[in-house]
This record gives structure tokens, C-alpha cells and sequence, in this order.
């Protein structure tokens, strides 16, 4: 497999079946756990923005020539809209020094809200999917990370009290 097919596909990930989007997202969930226990919210931040800089990189060589934009094995755009639907809960651990597992709740709301956004591609998202382009592939996912992340610290606050 080359450089690009191993990013684009996560290690392989997007060609388990059915339901390559969701297993590259549930994959997403360990790395960024084992990102953020390495470097903190600095070194996650940083990690969305290669996995953006890479994911984009590898679907424009994956996709060259090719009729469909997005094929379905790449899962490397979900990856890095996961993390940043997890952004909330990195931040929030490294602030106020708690283990980021102790969040859990959080976790399932952003994979949960994250997938709901991505598959249902509302506004944004799916201008960004109509795109056509390896730009649009990992936009749309990112959009859709961002409106999880919102709904990710709208449910905490509800949750502590603070809305």
C-alpha cells in the first residue's frame, strides 16, 4: 500500500465493512485519546491540522483520475473532524487537569454528533461534500466536526449547569 493509501485509509480501516465512515470515526477516538495523553491539547490541536494537511494530501492522490471524489474507503476525513468534535473535551482536560477519560459522556456525545452531522450533511457540510474536490472531502467532515464540537460544550454547559 502506498504512503497515501495508508493515511487516506487509516492503517487499512477504510476497507472494513459495512460502514467504513463510522469505523474510521471509532478509530479516531483511541488515536486521539493516545495524541492527547502524549502532548496535551497543544499536541492535539496539532494533530487535527496534519491529519487535515495529510488526509487532503492523500485523497487528492488517491482520487486523481478517478469518477468518484470520495470513495468510501477513505476515512482519513473522518479523523480529523472526530477530533475536532473531541477539541472540546482536550481542552477542558488540559485546563482544568482532569483525565480525559473521565469524560466519557462527552466522548459518546461528540462521536454520536459527529455522525449525525456528517451522515446528514446539513447546510455547510454538504456545500462542502458538493465540492467535487479532495478539498471538499475533508471539509465537509471538518464542518461537521465543528457543529459536534458546538453541540459537545452546548451539552456540557446544559449538563454543569452554566446555560
Amino acid at each position: 500500500m502506498t504512503a497515501a493509501g495508508v493515511i487516506g485509509t487509516v492503517f487499512g480501516v477504510g476497507h472494513i465493512r459495512p460502514a467504513p465512515g463510522t469505523w474510521g470515526s471509532l478509530a479516531a477516538l483511541p488515536l486521539g485519546w493516545l495524541v492527547h495523553a502524549l502532548g496535551g491539547f497543544s499536541l492535539f490541536c496539532v494533530g487535527i491540522v496534519v491529519a487535515f494537511a495529510a488526509g487532503w494530501w492523500a485523497t487528492a492522490r488517491l482520487t486523481a483520475g478517478q469518477d468518484d471524489h470520495d470513495p468510501s474507503e477513505i476515512v482519513i476525513d473522518e479523523v480529523a473532524g472526530q477530533w475536532l468534535a473531541l477539541g472540546p473535551l482536550s481542552y477542558a482536560s488540559w485546563s482544568m487537569g482532569l483525565d480525559i477519560l473521565v469524560m466519557w459522556p462527552g466522548w459518546i456525545a461528540a462521536f454520536a454528533l459527529f455522525r449525525l452531522f456528517d451522515i446528514w450533511k446539513p447546510g455547510p457540510v454538504g456545500w462542502a461534500d458538493r465540492r467535487g474536490d479532495a478539498l471538499g472531502v475533508m471539509l465537509d467532515d471538518v464542518i461537521a466536526g465543528l457543529f459536534a464540537a458546538l453541540g459537545v460544550v452546548a451539552m456540557a454547559g446544559l449538563y454543569h449547569g452554566v446555560f
